[in-house]
């Protein structure tokens, strides 16, 4: 499996961004994926997940509202759709995939075994 993140840049603050995460394996009916993010000398966080089967999606309390994550079965791929963008959004944004999806451990990192290469996204004030 390969993760493919694109759509990072450079955004005023205010304005809207949509990353995008191609999944190049099979995914199955217990497949989920998510989005991270990590800034420099802090922890990569949580910020959404989405079952593959049921379409189900889960964001960090602290972002609901503004980010939302979505999936096209299709292509294979998982948005992120960001809008109000806050210059402390700024950060390196991970997409992340597993086969074993749970909702009990979806906000944690060490539940996904697949990982995209990260796409840069900086918010300017």
């Amino acid at each position: 499996v390969q993760l493919q993140a694109s759509g990072g840049g450079l955004v005023q603050a205010g304005g809207s961004l949509r990353l995008s995460c191609a999944h190049s394996g099979r995914t199955f009916s217990s497949t989920g994926m998510a989005w991270f993010r990590q800034t420099p000398g802090k922890e990569r966080e949580f910020v959404a997940a989405i079952s593959w089967y049921s379409g189900s999606t889960y964001s960090a309390e602290s972002l609901k509202g503004r980010f939302t994550i979505s999936r096209d079965n299709a292509k294979n791929t998982v948005y992120l759709q960001m809008n109000s963008l806050r210059p402390d959004d700024t950060a390196v944004y991970y997409c992340a995939a597993d086969d074993t999806f749970s909702r009990l451990t979806m906000n944690s990192r060490a539940a996904y075994g697949y990982w995209g290469q990260g796409t840069l996204v900086t918010v300017s004030s």
